[in-house]
């Protein structure tokens, strides 16, 4: 039996001691919050989009940073291995569209709930309020940790799961990298992911508070398209955000850090340039003898209107029997392709995840096992790995934590 230290109680914590427990050892969980989970009680709007039920191959193109280091991680402890651990430990689970899965109940509260029954089952541990000032090692090895209280305790082995930079309130706050870095290992620049974007034009601001079911949008850097998909949106005080946001956010982020990016929206993806041009004539037809700003009203959101109207060039008063072919295929265009330019990211406080961290090259991917001191693990968020929205960084980090803790024997 060998002694384990857990750094951190989010997911990737927790399923590492688990594993480690499982597998005969003795396991101690420090957590310095004054309760586990802190971070995942607020995910998916508290109500905790904990894995994703694509087939298990497919959750490889959802990760966008370093997805064939996760090959063994996630083979060894898949997502439909995730549900069952819930379903068969007494909580119910959904799937939803796109494949999320949630518990029945819509509780987040439910999901810690069940990982700290466990905990206690398989006699875990548990110490919080005890944050760690740094990892011990000697002649290779781990040996074990100091407190911030200045007291060690020793271990053979220590899982180092402590998240990334993102939602600092939770407990976030990158102790991981700087174990990492003391310990000689190369880390990534950390940048906010999962996160909405700042945009330039002043009519986006405008448009505060409106959201967009529905919709396609296309990121181009250059003649270069970056990223494309359907869903939601929302327009903000500083610019776009909303699920499809979050996700572009994290396949554009390299480009957004290295200039500015041009976004475009398409406001009826279901109807083709010259299908919704139909459509406007018809709209025209049934309102000849009105106002331009009065004659579009069915066509776009009350918000959009004002915006619509001063991108298309048509004066608002204009009756729409006035309205010439040329102005009406600008009204076309602007509506098949809104444009938006990409300024920036926000911060790590709006993050949901962190982008960077520990190098995967640092790591053996069959283990998590750091390759420059033996016995020292990494899981979660603290690597160099992330995803799109939809369940696939909790996935990561059930994965990595199990596989971490599941290889100390």
């Amino acid at each position: 039996m060998k002694k384990v230290i857990v750094i951190g109680g989010g997911p990737a914590g927790m399923f590492a001691a688990l594993a480690a427990a499982e597998n005969g050892q003795k396991v101690v969980l420090l957590e310095q919050n004054e309760k586990l989970g802190k971070k995942l009680f607020i995910t998916g709007k508290g109500r905790c989009n904990l894995t994703n039920a694509c087939d298990t191959e497919d959750l490889f193109g959802n990760i966008t940073r370093n997805s064939r280091f996760l090959y063994s991680a996630i083979y060894s402890y898949d997502n439909f291995r995730v549900m069952d651990f819930f379903e068969t430990h007494g909580m119910k689970v959904k799937t939803e569209r796109g494949n999320r899965v949630f518990p029945v109940s819509d509780h987040s509260s439910d999901v810690i709930a069940t990982l700290k029954r466990e905990l206690e089952q398989k006699k875990v541990q548990v110490r919080l309020h005890t944050r760690v000032a740094e990892l011990l090692t000697a002649d290779g090895h781990v040996t074990g940790v100091r407190l911030t209280d200045h007291t060690t305790l020793p271990a053979d082995a220590v899982i180092v799961a402590t998240g990334g930079c993102s939602y600092t309130s939770t407990g976030s706050t990158g102790d991981g990298y700087v174990f990492a870095d003391q310990t000689g290992h190369k880390l990534v620049e950390r940048r906010p992911s999962l996160v909405p974007f700042v945009a330039q034009e002043a009519y986006v601001k405008e448009m505060m508070g409106l959201s967009l079911k529905n919709v396609s949008v296309t990121i181009r850097n250059g003649k270069k398209v970056l990223f494309e998909d359907f869903g939601e949106m929302l327009f903000t005080h500083f610019g776009v955000s909303g699920p499809l946001m979050l996700s572009a956010s994290s396949r554009v982020n390299d480009a957004i850090a290295k200039g500015n990016l041009a976004m475009t929206i398409d406001l009826k993806p279901a109807l083709t340039m010259e299908q919704l041009d139909k459509r406007i004539l018809r709209d025209f037809e049934d309102a000849k003898n009105k106002q331009f700003d009065n004659a579009i009203t069915k066509l776009y959101p009350s918000k959009m209107i004002p915006v619509i109207v001063e991108l298309s060039g048509i004066a608002p008063e204009k009756k729409v029997h006035e309205i010439t072919k040329e102005e009406r295929m600008r009204l076309v265009q602007i509506t098949k392709a809104f444009p938006v330019t990409l300024t920036g990211l926000r911060g790590f406080e709006e993050a949901i995840i962190t982008r960077g961290g520990v190098d995967v090259k640092e790591i053996n991917p069959s283990t998590m096992e750091s390759k420059h001191v033996q016995g020292l693990y990494f899981a979660g968020e603290v690597i160099d790995v992330d995803a799109v929205t939809g369940g696939f960084n909790l996935q990561i980090a059930w994965s990595t934590g199990y596989l971490a803790g599941n290889s100390i024997d």
